[in-house]
């Protein structure tokens, strides 16, 4: 029997992140997984145990460490064109990828068309729009999303909420405060370039480069994840998943 590769690191707020994720779509039991904007394949790979996967990865250089990561449990694609137009999925994902979309009906109308009937749809935004600042600019977010406002493109689709939930609390708080007084100076250079060169290497940015760091994450990230379950109330990351009716 081969042996399945070791998953790849996740950063600190990722871990906040996955702790939610992880029980949910345990949870759905999804057979099919599609992922938009699956960056490195950290979350992917993970995705991909036991399951049939297929990321979408625009950028290059993202999606060749992505490939290797999901290795042959799936697949990874520069956009969704080239797969069948019928084709459908028990889950699709997206982490992190609509603040980076202008037109975020649309893509959320897309993505929907992706998800089979009786099938989920998953996605994890940066929460409130009030907390945009310096490292938002710098990967290309053109938003942050209140609960309300998420909710009310959500409604543009034909999709039902399940459920939501605020994630990060506390740690995130200190995260995003120190990324952003670190890129403060940078704000007016980033202001200079296009968003999609900003988005291009989001999915790279404050990556763990080495397995040292990604056991360092996962160890220092445990007594939060455990926390931000007493305050879903409170974050600065929000969760959402979606039905789209059977």
């Amino acid at each position: 029997m081969t042996q399945a590769p070791p998953l790849p690191p996740l950063t600190l707020r990722a871990w906040l992140r996955w702790d939610f994720i992880r029980r949910w779509v345990e949870e759905i039991a999804p057979a099919t997984v599609l992922e938009f904007g699956c960056g490195m394949g950290a979350a992917g790979s993970r995705l991909a145990r036991g399951r049939t996967y297929t990321g979408i990865e625009p950028d290059a250089q993202s999606r060749a460490v992505a490939a290797e990561r999901v290795g042959a449990s799936g697949r990874v694609l520069a956009g969704d064109e080239s797969l069948p137009a019928e084709e459908t999925f028990d889950l699709v994902c997206a982490f992190e990828v609509l603040e980076h979309i202008e037109d975020d009906r649309a893509a959320l109308q897309s993505w929907t068309r992706r998800v089979r009937p009786g099938g989920h749809l998953l996605l994890s935004v940066p929460a409130w729009q009030d907390r945009y600042g310096p490292m938002d600019a710098e990967v290309g977010h053109f938003r942050r999303y209140d609960p309300d406002q998420l909710a009310a493109v959500l409604a543009t689709t034909e999709l039902e909420v399940v459920r939501t939930v605020l994630y990060g609390w506390p740690l995130a708080y200190v995260l995003e405060d120190v990324r952003n007084r670190a890129l403060r100076r940078a704000e007016a250079a980033a202001a200079e370039r296009s968003m999609d060169s900003r988005s291009a290497g989001s999915g790279r940015a404050f990556q763990p480069r080495s397995t040292a760091a990604g056991l360092a994450t996962q160890w220092l990230s445990l007594p939060f994840r455990v926390a931000q379950r007493l305050r879903r109330d409170r974050g600065t990351g929000l969760i959402v998943l979606a039905r789209r009716p059977a």
